[in-house]
């Protein structure tokens, strides 16, 4: 039954709803449908807002956008940005279109002038374009690879850094005293960025080393990246690429993939019987929003794809290899995440770089080396296909210039006569063989999760894959170290394993990422079995939490 003040807060928030559908979805709903819609208003996760496409406060929906965009005004101006330039975008989900323009007119008539991307973008131009013009802000309409049915709102300030406390927190409080959706003041925008965008390709295409092209299999999986990637993919001089020509043009319902990520399992099957069947010598699949990639490769056995620790090291190690060794390699700094795969240390080490670790998202790696005065970041990763691999252009994941150097990479391994494989053997023989892998639990809420995590709290794993454990719960650190999380750690220097649990920041998930490092026993394919062994086991016991 709907409390007095939910039934009041519904009715209220109906009466100023300013799109009509929305209002009266809710004024059908059940007493306990509408308690639901108004339990908890949506939150700043890993990356931003994101929900369902639904009426009220729990959802993405245009009465949500208008109050949230009128808070990121409001802290803007309470921090002496007022008058800056915001820039906004979207991609091509249902909404995005109308959800842009509302937050470009709600800044507009608030006195910030806007770029309003003129057609739909991927999301590291509007982190390009903040970061390149000097903007105050930027905000994306996108929800990545969710759902169809969802949407989401991306934001970033100054530097087109992703936002992180105490920033998000400000706008949420000042999204709670924001006036009703429809008395929020809003101005017509006119549409631009262009010049912006045709910056960014140039940026993006930029980033190879070597010359000389390389046949690309390629799907943007429905989303919007296809005409973005194959223009910077020609600007950088790879003209050979066949794309997946179902899946090429955006749609929002995403019609050939039960979900719109690279990493679910049947999404990249189409991409892959392409490469086969043009002979590619690299597969690409970008998510819906183009801010990370997925890489495939020949083998022996047919195609695979590379999980992204694996992509991680190779664009890792091969970024690290162009910079000198000396003075400027030691300010030459790497990041990844607590999640991801620790070889990239090692790497780092090899090559007289530094690394750091960060908390998941890439709101975090983005500021890698912010307070390391006199580091660079040059390269930054996350285990879920998110690679930055051009700090200086965007200081967030980019699945287009990746792709780039992914493409740079294969040709420069083939002009050495080596191949992929042969290089992630190279990397084994020089660090250990290392094998990542995830195991992910859907829940139905928050509330579920949090009691998963509370359990484990409670009764953490005296010992696994062999090893006596140390347990280290992030939820007790202080500052920027502390996130809902527990590591689970055993072993020495040559042998070990790693276990990290956390609930997704942006879907209904509690995600364990499982590492085991084993040294060489007689060979790398033994080694590798070993490690697999180690491996399954752990994951079976993940799935059994």
């Amino acid at each position: 039954m709907t409390s007095p003040r939910t039934g009041a807060a519904a009715q209220e928030w109906i009466a100023h709803d300013p799109d009509p559908q929305t209002a009266a979805e809710l004024a059908a709903l059940r007493e306990d449908e509408l308690e639901e819609r108004f339990s908890r208003p949506l939150t700043f996760g890993t990356a931003g807002l994101r929900g369902p496409l639904r009426g009220g406060p729990n959802g993405m929906n245009l009465a949500v956008v208008l109050r949230t965009t009128w808070a990121v005004a409001k802290v803007l101006g309470n921090r002496g940005l007022a008058g800056g330039r915001v820039v906004v975008g979207r991609d091509t989900r249902r909404g995005s279109e109308e959800f842009a323009l509302a937050a470009a007119e709600v800044l507009a008539a608030q006195g910030f002038p806007v770029t309003l991307m003129f057609a739909a973008v991927p999301t590291p131009v509007v982190a390009f374009t903040v970061r390149h013009t000097g903007a105050a802000a930027g905000i994306q309409i996108t929800a990545s690879h969710n759902p169809p049915t969802d949407n989401g709102y991306k934001v970033y300030f100054d530097g087109g850094f992703p936002i992180v406390p105490p920033t998000d927190r400000e706008i949420e409080r000042a999204i709670a005293e924001a006036p009703h959706a429809d008395e929020i003041p809003r101005q017509p925008v006119t549409p631009s960025g262009v010049e912006q965008v045709q910056h960014y390709l140039d940026r993006a295409a930029h980033v190879r080393h070597t010359h000389g092209s390389v046949r690309v299999a390629l799907t943007p999986l429905h989303g919007v990246g296809g005409e973005f990637v194959v223009d910077a993919l020609a600007r950088a001089g790879f003209a050979d690429v066949h794309v997946v020509q179902s899946q090429f043009a955006p749609d929002p319902d995403f019609p050939t993939v039960t979900f719109p990520n690279p990493e679910e399992p049947g999404a990249v099957d189409a991409l892959l019987t392409l490469a086969a069947d043009v002979n590619a010598e690299i597969a690409v699949a970008l998510d819906p929003d183009a801010d990370r990639c997925a890489i495939g490769v020949p083998t022996p056995d047919g195609w695979r794809m590379l999980s992204g620790d694996e992509t991680g090291w190779l664009l890792g190690d091969y970024i690290l290899s162009q910079v000198e060794p000396g003075p400027v390699s030691e300010a030459t700094l790497v990041a990844s995440t607590v999640v991801s795969s620790r070889m990239l240390a090692a790497i780092a080490n090899d090559h007289g770089a530094r690394h750091v670790e960060t908390l998941t998202g890439f709101k975090w790696l983005s500021r890698a080396d912010v307070e390391l005065p006199g580091c660079t970041l040059v390269y930054a990763y996350e285990e879920a296909i998110g690679h930055c691999v051009d700090p200086g252009a965007v200081r967030d994941k980019d699945g287009i210039s990746a792709t780039v150097l992914a493409c740079d990479l294969v040709a420069a391994l083939r002009d050495q006569g080596r191949t992929v494989l042969a290089a992630l053997d190279d990397l084994a023989v020089r660090h250990g063989v290392h094998t990542t892998t995830a195991v992910s639990r859907r829940v139905a809420d928050a509330d579920e999760a949090a009691a998963m995590m509370a359990r484990l709290r409670a009764a953490p794993p005296e010992r696994l894959g062999g090893f006596e454990m140390t347990v280290t719960d992030l939820l007790a650190e202080r500052g920027h170290r502390r996130t809902d999380a527990l590591v689970f750690f055993g072993g020495d220097g040559q042998n070990w394993v790693r276990m990290v649990v956390r609930p997704s920041g942006t879907e209904p998930k509690v995600k364990s990422y499982i590492e085991v490092r084993c040294a060489d026993l007689g060979g790398l394919e033994a080694t590798r079995a070993n490690a697999r062994v180690v491996q399954d086991e752990l994951v079976s016991i993940a799935q059994r939490w």
